[in-house]
């Protein structure tokens, strides 16, 4: 399982050149599941985004979290994090969690963020998307597990 996390101060993604969802300052979150992910990965997966101190304090230190400043976020669903691209130069997307079971751990996961009270969006899993962001920073992590 592997997600990218960016600080935003706004982000949306278009289907079709048609606006799908937005959101304002917050978090853009690419998200990946792959052969083998759990439900415990998910879980540390969700409890460790929502606790990251990505978000500066008073004083300019990054100090607090998403839940902290009451943000806003965006969930994409992105297989290609799972590319392996060690030989070659065509990416392996062998890791790739089949396509039924990583809608079901996507849903989970968009549902359990969800359950923080914080405003979630989400892009259409597996479809082709325009995401467009104005990262805040640049702040940008990947979390693996």
């Amino acid at each position: 399982m592997k997600a990218v996390i960016q600080r935003v101060k706004n982000a949306s993604v278009k289907i079709d050149g048609v606006a799908y969802s937005c959101i304002e300052k917050g978090m853009l979150i690419l998200f990946c599941v792959e052969k083998g992910d759990t439900q415990d990965k998910l879980e540390w997966m969700v409890k460790k985004i929502l606790s990251l101190r990505i978000f500066e304090d008073e004083n300019n230190k990054m100090n607090k979290s998403i839940i902290d400043v009451n943000g806003d976020i965006l969930v994409v669903s992105q297989f290609t994090l799972a590319a392996d691209c060690k030989k070659g130069t065509r990416p392996s997307f062998d890791n790739a969690e089949a396509p039924d079971t990583a809608n079901d751990m996507y849903e989970k996961f968009v549902k359990k963020l969800s359950d923080s009270t914080l405003n979630v969006r989400t892009g259409v899993f597996a479809a082709m998307m325009e995401v467009s962001l104005c990262n805040d920073g640049p702040v940008t992590f990947v979390l693996t597990q």
